[in-house]
């Protein structure tokens, strides 16, 4: 069979309209304006462009505005590269503002946060020390996080509350950079969430799995108490995590939901230098299927989340977030 030949077709009859009549996405109106040096953090927000990343951060802010004024739960899930890049005093000023009513952590959190309000100091170099198998073997990481841990199973409290605790109690040099430790003396529920075999003090001759488990645990049922209140208003931020978290986030939403709970018409958001399969799926798209908003923000962390804490600040009488 011969294919068939085609001509061009011809324009002459194309039907056109105004450019005025038309329906438009874009306009000026929405445009970024230039900075003038010297002016104020909130001028600067207000002259960010109301499209795409901007829109969606003022809406995960206006969220938290709005969960804070109608006293519903704004939980936070960080990994540690939020602790690594110097964010814990704006994180902390957030939970002591009321602004972030709860957080979970992963365990390599509490390690870092742990070095940081004892020595000032985290984050070994892995290459080097794995070639004499020094890594991971810093003697009061280890020895305190496990204490605490079997601490916290003796007392019947989890993981992050035993660790807060004995940083409070411990009063070491810069407490006030520890995230647990604010959230134990405010009594802000701190959870940490444990993998066994991924952080350093698995490796310590203190360690007691027993303990770990049951206080990990414990924490796993605390934050389902959170995630259950979510509902109607809630907000829930992923920040840094890119498998733990998102896991730990979505086990606790459906136990919640086992249990009676209505977990629906909540604010999630991921935060992260990339956007990953779980977090999507875990944070952004299931949990908000049937009744939310789900967002996605990309960018570090180190740049980001002050942003949006700035956003939040400046919004706290009341006024926009920069829109």
């Amino acid at each position: 069979m011969k294919p068939k030949r085609y001509e061009p077709l011809d324009l002459a009859g194309a039907k056109t309209y105004p450019l005025a009549s038309r329906p438009s996405i874009v306009g000026i109106a929405d445009a970024a304006r230039p900075w003038k040096a010297g002016g104020t953090f909130k001028a600067y927000l207000e002259t960010l462009p109301n499209h795409l990343a901007v829109r969606s951060l003022r809406a995960v802010a206006d969220a938290i505005h709005d969960a804070h004024r109608h006293g519903k739960p704004v939980l936070l899930g960080l990994g540690a590269h939020v602790i690594k890049v110097g964010l814990s005093p704006v994180v902390i000023d957030l939970v002591e503002r009321g602004l972030v009513t709860a957080v979970a952590l992963n365990g390599a959190c509490a390690v870092h946060d742990f070095e940081l309000a004892t020595v000032g100091c985290t984050s070994e170099d892995v290459e080097a020390q794995l070639s004499e198998g020094d890594f991971g073997m810093a003697e009061e990481t280890g020895r305190v996080l496990n204490e605490a841990a079997i601490d916290g199973a003796r007392r019947g409290v989890g993981f992050g509350r035993a660790l807060g605790d004995r940083l409070l109690a411990m009063r070491p040099p810069h407490l006030a950079h520890s995230l647990l430790g604010t959230c134990a003396r405010l009594d802000v529920p701190c959870t940490v969430h444990v993998a066994i075999g991924t952080d350093i003090v698995h490796v310590h001759p203190r360690c007691d799995g027993a303990a770990v488990g049951a206080t990990t645990h414990r924490d796993f049922r605390l934050l389902a108490a959170v995630v259950a209140d979510l509902g109607d208003g809630g907000v829930y931020l992923n920040i840094g995590s890119a498998v733990l978290l998102p896991e730990v986030f979505l086990k606790a939403l459906t136990l919640s939901r086992n249990l009676g709970h209505r977990v629906q018409d909540f604010v999630t958001a991921n935060l992260d230098f990339i956007q990953h399969y779980r977090p999507t799926q875990n944070v952004v798209r299931r949990p908000v299927a049937k009744g939310g908003r789900g967002y996605a923000l990309t960018g570090h962390h180190e740049l980001l989340v002050p942003l949006l804490a700035g956003m939040l600040i400046e919004g706290m009488d009341g006024g926009a977030s920069g829109a």
